[in-house]
C-alpha cells in the first residue's frame, strides 16, 4: 500500500512570509447561529504564502498567470534529494552537488536544503540554486523543480538568475515545501496551483505518494 506524505506548510496566522509581504489573516464573516446555518471566513494572504507555485507572471511582465499555467508538470514521478548536509546556508546548489545523486533521467526534482524546516521564523540566509545547477537538471529531462526554501534565488537577488534559467528550460517551480519527515527517494508528486486569473503565484496542497 502506498503512503502519503504531506509536504505542505500549514497556512495559519503568524506563518513566516517574505520580508515586507502580506501577512496571512483569517476572519470569520458568518457564524453558525439562529438564522445562519454555516460558518464562512475571509482570507488575506500573499500569492506566495507557504508552499506555493510560481507562475511566469511572477518574474516576467509577459508571463502567463496561474489560470493559464499548464498543469502536467505538477503531477507525476518525482525524485527527492537531500542536500541539507552538503550545501551551506547562504550558498548555492552547484552542479557538483547534484551530479553524484541525480539520476541520468529525471522528470521532477525535489531538493531538501533545510536540515529542519523553520516553521516559526524567517531564515534570510537560506541556500538557493545556481543557474548552472538548473541547466544540469534541464539536461537530465527535469520539468519541475521543488525546494523547501522560499525561493530559487537568494533573498537579496535583483536579477533572479535561477528563475530565468528555469524559464529558459521550460520548467515549473515549487517553493516552500516541507521535507522533514520524508526519506530521499522516488515518489509521485501532486501539487496543483489554484486557477486564479491574474495571479503570479498560488498556494498548493503538495503531497508525495510512495511508489509500491
Amino acid at each position: 500500500m502506498s503512503r502519503i506524505f504531506d509536504i505542505s506548510q500549514t497556512i495559519r496566522p503568524g506563518i513566516p512570509v517574505w520580508p515586507g509581504d502580506s501577512a496571512f489573516t483569517l476572519e470569520r464573516t458568518w457564524s453558525i447561529e439562529p438564522g445562519c446555518p454555516v460558518n464562512v471566513s475571509a482570507m488575506t494572504m500573499s500569492t506566495h504564502t507557504g508552499s506555493h507555485a510560481d507562475s511566469r507572471l511572477h518574474f516576467r511582465e509577459d508571463g502567463v498567470d496561474c489560470a493559464a499555467t499548464a498543469l502536467d508538470a505538477y503531477i507525476g514521478p518525482a525524485t527527492l534529494i537531500d542536500l541539507s548536509a552538503t550545501v551551506k546556508s547562504g550558498s548555492l546548489v552547484e552542479p557538483h552537488h547534484l551530479e553524484a545523486v541525480l539520476p541520468v533521467k529525471v522528470e521532477r526534482v525535489l531538493i531538501k536544503l533545510f536540515k529542519s524546516f523553520p516553521h516559526d521564523g524567517w531564515d534570510s540566509d537560506f541556500p538557493a540554486m545556481s543557474p548552472d545547477a538548473i541547466r544540469l537538471l534541464a539536461a537530465r529531462g527535469c520539468k519541475l523543480i521543488g525546494l523547501d526554501v522560499p525561493s530559487l534565488d537568494r533573498e537579496d537577488s535583483k536579477t533572479l538568475d535561477a528563475h530565468f534559467a528555469v524559464d529558459a528550460a521550460g520548467m515549473a517551480i515549487l517553493e516552500g515545501l516541507v521535507f522533514d519527515d520524508v526519506p530521499p527517494g522516488d515518489y509521485e508528486l501532486i501539487a496543483l496551483p489554484l486557477k486564479i486569473a491574474g495571479a503570479d503565484g498560488s498556494p498548493v496542497r503538495a503531497i508525495l505518494r510512495s511508489i509500491p
